[in-house]
């Protein structure tokens, strides 16, 4: 049976009261959905799995509507000072379809590209974690399965291997909207990103395969890399950033160095500018693979030269990375943090930078983020045995195959030297 197509209210009718549904983090967000949920006032007890969402929140501020959430961001930290039943579920990227598995989600929604000449669907900006969960749902008889199917998404084109579309077959209801995704705004970064981005890039040699996160500092290293002298880069990320994009349309990334995937970019997901989102459409350069492929730390480590760019809230003294908490407070998530930590943990020829300014400023008092006793009910996103070189706008630390003596004296030399005192002090109760 082919999908129905439908409105957004009218697919919108067809979520129970009572009800379960899942979808995906960030590019995954069923915008159009969300909103057409928001409209109705009648729920009794509607659970979701998703998180890191991008737009139309209202639909969670109904007093009978909760968030499971894998991953927070904005939204969903803006839900949770509005009251909202916002609770977060500890896991990897990895782990997403399973805790959709957990929730017995009846309900799975995605956004995706127009329908091909073969009656299919691209799961376009996401991949993501619950294909097969999605899959399942469409056919099912007792679930449904909703994509939201817009002219503005690309259609991405699958690594070799694996899958990264959905046949109409497989659809309950298919909801045309002009939806346009997400523009993620780039990030100018600040003088000490800037100048951690300088420290990172010397990391970085020719041939290198990169994987970058969110934020300034990793755009800023690409930025200079594709400035640079430097080239045949390769990509193998789980994200695919404005600055890995920025660096492939400079020539610089031929993927040609690669191990594995030799000449594709590796991604699973995408958020960016609408210039990357159209460079991505039917690019045959691009592969992208679910993330448990992706984020294997043992297909991470496969890849030549593997160079992970990735940020941390705080770091103490023994290289423990605190990148998801501010003390008991949520603020974003595991992802794929530690998968890549490990990864390029298991070859000399490996690193992973994790890049931080030395300080915050938190209701108005300056604040050192490299710490000696972790801050109380703080939890640990990447352990100290993964610990690979930490940057700060004042250096950076290599703590690899360090004592833990060695690592608190390193990290206290790329503190700002306000702090650099009593962190030798603290330094004093270590490695006894």
């Amino acid at each position: 049976m082919t999908a129905r197509e439908m409105s957004a209210d009218e697919a919108a009718a067809l979520f129970h009261p009572r009800d379960t549904a899942g979808f995906g983090i960030i590019s995954g967000t069923p915008i159009a959905m969300l909103r057409a949920l928001g409209q109705r006032s009648d729920w009794e007890d509607l659970t979701f799995s998703g998180g890191l969402s991008l737009g139309a929140p209202d639909v969670f501020l109904h007093p009978n509507v909760h968030y499971r959430v894998s991953f927070y961001g904005g939204v969903e930290r803006q839900l949770a000072l509005k009251g909202a039943d916002v609770a977060h579920v500890p896991s990897f990227f990895r782990h997403y379809g399973l805790l959709i598995q957990h929730l017995r989600a009846r309900v799975m929604m995605a956004p995706v590209s127009m329908p091909d000449e073969n009656g299919r669907v691209s799961l376009s900006l996401h991949n993501g974690a619950h294909r097969e969960e999605l899959v399942r749902a469409g056919r099912d008889p007792e679930r449904l399965l909703i994509v939201e199917a817009s002219p503005h998404y690309p259609r991405t084109r699958a690594l070799a291997g694996h899958e990264n579309h959905l046949d109409l077959d497989d659809i309950d209801a298919i909801v045309y909207t002009d939806e346009q995704p997400v523009a993620l705004a780039k990030e100018a970064g600040s003088p000490e990103d800037s100048k951690i981005a300088e420290y990172a890039a010397a990391y970085i040699p020719d041939g290198a395969t990169l994987q970058t996160g969110i934020g300034a500092v990793p755009n800023l290293v690409a930025h200079a890399l594709a400035e640079g002298d430097g080239g045949e880069y390769g990509v193998h990320s789980e994200m695919f950033t404005d600055g890995l994009f920025e660096l492939m349309a400079a020539g610089k990334v031929t993927n040609t160095k690669k191990t594995i995937n030799r000449g594709t970019s590796v991604i699973t997901f995408a958020a960016g500018s609408r210039a990357m989102y159209d460079f991505m459409d039917d690019n045959p350069d691009i592969g992208v693979a679910p993330v448990f492929y992706t984020n294997d730390p043992h297909v991470i480590a496969q890849n030549h030269r593997m160079v992970s760019i990735n940020s941390a809230l705080e770091v103490d003294l023994q290289g423990q990375i605190i990148a998801d908490t501010l003390g008991s407070r949520q603020f974003s998530g595991v992802g794929g943090h530690q998968d890549f930590t490990e990864g390029t943990s298991l070859s000399l020829e490996h690193v992973s930078l994790i890049c931080l300014q030395s300080t915050a400023t938190v209701n108005g008092e300056l604040k050192s983020r490299i710490i000696g006793l972790m801050t109380p009910n703080s939890t640990v996103t990447s352990p100290r045995q993964l610990a690979g070189v930490i940057v700060t706008e004042y250096g950076s630390a290599d703590l690899r195959g360090r004592t833990v003596r060695e690592r608190a004296e390193l990290l206290t030399n790329i503190a700002h030297p306000q702090f650099r005192d009593e962190l030798t002090a603290a330094a004093e109760l270590l490695g006894r």
